[in-house]
């Protein structure tokens, strides 16, 4: 077959868009859970770049989770369960899943402009509550929303959902490390929150966060709700999922968040210098490039000198920091030397050291 042939078979192959880099999400087939598998609390606990928030709700627990299961493709999804239900939704209360994008890669969608694109969001979905669910785009740099909704038609079985929303004409996205949107999966919301229509782009306000909202996720004994292949692309229509390596979303995710554990007791992860018989001083280069200076945090870790050994690290001090690297400080108890070459450690199965920089 001649290459005049071959490239016609093609199509419009290079006319229809880019072949990858098409999701603007993050860890969208929710393989990468640096933080853990299971938790009971909100916020990211989870599966990197996605924060789950239960906002008011009094009665309320659940558990949030990395699932083994998903539909023909996937091996991973997101899970929430309700292990006990609110009594009932009200003024001010929502429950949501979200993730934040960081502004300067949303640069080619033209927001502000006569020429601003059309989004397509694409997922699979599965949930014990049947009905509508809100989907809300809030644009941070101008302070805007839009919201659209999908249905639940059969309980407790894999549904894939599309939607397609404008482009904002009057909107604005800086180009910087800020969060330029944030795409929203409601699971319940209060009154209060849905009276007004904002399916079309408009000034961000309460009562139009959550339009468009019928199920209610919260208030249901033993609810469940999945998600798992989220794609975000700057088209009219949903192309097939990007699906990505585990290690190129790890680098990714990193940018945001990056956790060094223990796998084994003793497991070295970082170097320095002991300072006195109680304190070290180490220097850590982070594997990828993190949005901003990032927070440090720690648990379980000790410091050797090679010779003596502390398994109680009861402070942390930072020295210089920055989005590339980090010279930090422990304390422990008074058992190294002075002056010698020094480790952190992992002083039981699961101590780490995580740097933090979510949008």
């Amino acid at each position: 077959m001649s290459k005049a042939r071959q490239l016609a078979d093609l199509g419009n192959v290079y006319d229809d868009g880019a072949l990858s880099n098409r999701n603007l999400l993050i860890n969208s087939g929710m393989q990468v859970a640096q933080r853990g598998t299971s938790s009971s609390s909100a916020g990211y606990q989870t599966v990197d770049r996605f924060r789950f928030t239960s906002s008011d709700m009094d009665q309320l627990a659940f558990t949030q989770s990395q699932d083994t299961t998903g539909p023909s493709g996937f091996t991973n999804s997101y899970k929430i369960t309700v292990t006990t239900p609110e009594t009932t939704t009200e003024a001010e209360e929502q429950l949501f899943m979200f993730q934040a994008i960081e502004a300067q890669n949303l640069q080619q969608l033209g927001y502000g402009t006569s020429d601003a694109k059309q989004l397509t969001l694409s997922f699979w979905v599965k949930s014990s509550v049947t009905g509508a669910y809100c989907v809300a785009f809030y644009q941070n740099d101008g302070n805007r929303l839009i919201t659209s909704t999908y249905s639940i038609s059969s309980a407790n079985t894999w549904e894939y959902k599309t939607i397609t929303i404008d482009g904002d004409t009057s909107g604005t996205i800086n180009n910087d490390n800020g969060a330029g949107l944030e795409l929203y999966f409601f699971l319940s919301v209060g009154p209060d929150r849905k009276t007004t229509d904002s399916t079309s782009w408009g000034t961000w306000t309460a009562a139009k966060f959550g339009y468009g909202q019928v199920a209610d996720v919260a208030a249901t004994s033993s609810a469940t709700w999945q998600i798992t292949g989220v794609q975000l692309e700057c088209s009219d229509t949903a192309s097939p999922f990007e699906h990505r390596s585990y290690g190129d979303e790890l680098a990714r995710c990193q940018r945001y968040y990056n956790k060094i554990v223990g796998d084994v007791i003793n497991t070295g992860i970082a170097n320095g210098l002991s300072q006195s018989s109680s304190t070290g001083t180490f220097v850590m280069t982070f594997p990828q490039e993190m949005r901003v200076a990032p927070s440090l945090s720690q648990a379980n870790l000790g410091m050797t000198d090679h010779t003596n050994y502390t398994s109680a690290v009861s402070g942390v001090s930072y020295g210089s920091i920055s989005k590339k690297s980090l010279r930090f400080g422990l304390t422990g108890t008074a058992v190294m030397t002075a002056y010698r070459p020094a480790s952190v450690m992992a002083a039981s199965v699961g101590g780490y050291l995580a740097f933090d920089a979510e949008l």
